[in-house]
C-alpha cells in the first residue's frame, strides 16, 4: 500500500520508528512482570493515600465541638470579631470542597494543623515522637524474628515431640497474655525488684541526647561515636523491647510452624531429599522459602503495628513513642493531633503492604507472573 500524498520519508521512517518503540514498550510491558506490578501498586497507593485524605477530613468534621472554642476557649469563641477572624483565617467559613483543597494542600506542605496539647505543629511533634516509636519496634521485631523463626522451623521439623509441645505452650502464653500486664510485670521485677534496667523513658535522668540526625538515639549516638549515650539508650529499650516482642514471638513462631508443615511433605522437598541435599539447605533454601508468604503477611502486619507505636506498653513505661502520644492526645480531644496521627497511621499501614506485595513478587515468581 502506497503512503498518502505528501508524506516524506522522514515523516515516513518517524512513524515506523514509534510504531516500533510501542511494540518495544508492549513487549517489555508483558514480560516483564515485576515493572507492571510496581506500577500498578504504586498508582493504587495514590488511590489511596486520596482516600485517606478523605477519610480524615470527614473525620475531622464529624467529631462533636466547637473547634473555634476548642482552640481560643469558650469566651473567645463568643466574640463575633475572634470567631469571624479564627474561621476566615482557617477557611472554616468557605463550603467543604473548598475546605477540603485547603487541606489537601496543608497535607501536601506538610502542615498537619496545630495540637492544642503541645501547643506545636503536629508534625513537629511526629517528628519528635516517631522515630522513638521506629526505635522501639524495630528492635522488638528484630527480637521477635530472630527468635520466632528458626523455632518454628525446628517446631515443625519435631513435630510432636516434648520440645514442640513445650514451643507451644511458651507461643500461646505469649499470645494470650496481654502485652500491659507483661509489662508491668517485668517492670516490677525487672527493674524495681532486681534494677537490672531502667523502668521509663529514652535516657538516664540528666543525660543529653545525641545530635538530632534520625532521631533515634542508638543510631544517632553510633554515628557520633558517643558510646555511653548509645549503652545508656539502648539500656532504656531492652525491657519494653522484649515486653512487645514476647506477643510478636508466639504469633510468628506459630505462624512459621504451621507454614512450613503445609510444605514440608510437598514432592520437590521429597525429590530434594533423595537427591542427598543437606537437611540445612533443604530447609532454608526450600522448605522456609516456600513458606515464606504468610509469614511475610503476619511480619508486614506486625512491623505495621510496630511502628505506629504500642499504646499500651508505651504508656506503662512512660515511652516518649506515637503511641503514648496518640493516647494523651485522644484524652484531650486533640482533634488535629488526633487526626495527624491517624494520617500517619494510615500512611505507615499502607507503605508497608506495598512493600510486602513488592516482595511477595521477588520470592514467588507465581504472583508477578500473575
Amino acid at each position: 500500500m502506497s503512503d498518502a500524498p505528501g508524506i516524506t520519508g522522514r515523516q515516513r521512517y518517524g512513524r515506523v520508528e514509534r510504531v516500533w518503540l510501542g511494540s518495544k514498550l508492549l513487549a517489555f510491558w508483558q514480560h516483564h512482570g515485576l515493572v507492571r506490578m510496581v506500577v500498578q501498586r504504586t498508582f493504587a497507593l495514590v488511590i489511596l493515600g486520596f482516600g485517606i485524605s478523605v477519610v480524615a477530613f470527614v473525620l475531622t468534621h464529624l467529631v462533636p465541638g466547637d473547634p473555634v472554642a476548642a482552640e481560643l476557649g469558650q469566651r473567645a469563641a463568643h466574640i463575633p470579631a475572634v470567631r469571624k477572624a479564627y474561621e476566615a483565617r482557617y477557611g472554616l467559613d468557605k463550603p467543604l470542597p473548598v475546605q477540603y483543597e485547603i487541606y489537601v494542600s496543608s497535607l501536601l506542605h506538610g502542615d498537619l494543623g496545630q495540637s492544642q496539647l503541645t501547643r506545636r505543629p503536629v508534625a513537629t511533634d511526629l517528628e519528635q515522637f516517631v522515630p522513638a516509636s521506629i526505635e522501639l519496634g524495630l528492635l522488638a521485631m528484630g527480637i521477635a524474628v530472630a527468635t520466632a523463626l528458626p523455632l518454628g522451623l525446628i517446631a515443625a521439623v519435631r513435630r510432636g515431640s516434648a520440645l514442640d509441645s513445650a514451643l507451644n505452650v511458651v507461643s500461646l502464653f505469649g499470645i494470650s497474655t496481654p502485652s500491659f500486664w507483661v509489662g508491668l510485670i517485668g517492670l516490677f521485677l525487672v527493674s524495681f525488684e532486681f534494677g537490672l534496667v531502667p523502668g521509663s523513658g529514652r535516657l538516664s535522668p540528666g543525660a543529653l541526647p545525641p545530635p538530632h540526625v534520625t532521631g533515634m538515639y542508638t543510631i544517632d549516638s553510633l554515628l557520633v561515636g558517643d558510646f555511653a549515650t548509645f549503652g545508656d539508650a539502648l539500656h532504656h529499650l531492652i525491657l519494653p523491647a522484649v515486653v512487645l516482642a514476647i506477643g510478636l514471638f508466639g504469633m510468628l513462631q506459630r505462624f512459621t510452624r504451621s507454614a512450613v508443615l503445609e510444605v514440608i511433605h510437598n514432592d520437590y522437598i521429597t525429590a530434594a531429599r533423595a537427591k542427598g541435599l543437606p537437611a540445612p539447605r533443604i530447609l532454608v533454601r526450600y522448605t522456609l522459602r516456600a513458606a515464606w508468604t504468610p509469614i511475610l503477611t503476619l511480619s508486614g502486619l506486625e512491623f505495621a503495628s510496630l511502628m505506629s507505636g504500642s499504646v499500651l506498653v508505651e504508656t506503662v513505661f512512660a515511652y516518649p513513642g506515637v503511641g503514648r502520644y496518640a493516647s494523651q492526645t485522644a484524652l484531650n480531644l486533640d482533634i488535629a493531633a488526633i487526626a495527624g496521627v491517624s494520617i500517619f497511621v494510615a500512611v505507615v499501614y499502607v507503605v508497608t503492604n506495598f512493600v510486602v506485595d513488592i516482595l511477595y513478587a521477588v520470592i514467588d515468581p507465581r504472583v508477578r507472573l500473575g
